[in-house]
């Protein structure tokens, strides 16, 4: 673990109210943290998702869940197949 990952997750709970989300962060690095958090607790390795399971978990923690799932796609954290019609959970390619 490194010194920064406490303090990495204290902001991303921070983001939280009830386990909502309150706001999508606009600045990026504090969106990344919060990303690689959705990635790794709401997906599994290994498993292909339909856009609708992929929707449904996002919508547990914020209604935006297009938004996030573009964010997630973008940031290579979510893949895709060009044609969309499924999602695996991805590697960042700075990781």
């Amino acid at each position: 673990m490194s010194d920064t990952e406490p303090r990495s997750s204290h902001q991303v709970a921070a983001l939280f109210s009830g386990g909502r989300l309150t706001a999508i962060p606009r600045k990026a690095a504090r969106r990344e943290q919060l990303l690689v958090h959705l990635a790794q607790t709401l997906f599994e390795r290994d498993r292909v998702y339909t856009e609708r399971e992929v929707n449904d978990a996002l919508l547990t923690v914020h209604e935006d869940c297009s938004a996030l799932r573009r964010y997630l796609v973008v940031a290579g954290l979510l893949e895709r197949p060009r044609d969309g019609s499924s999602y695996r959970r991805g590697t960042p390619s700075h990781a």
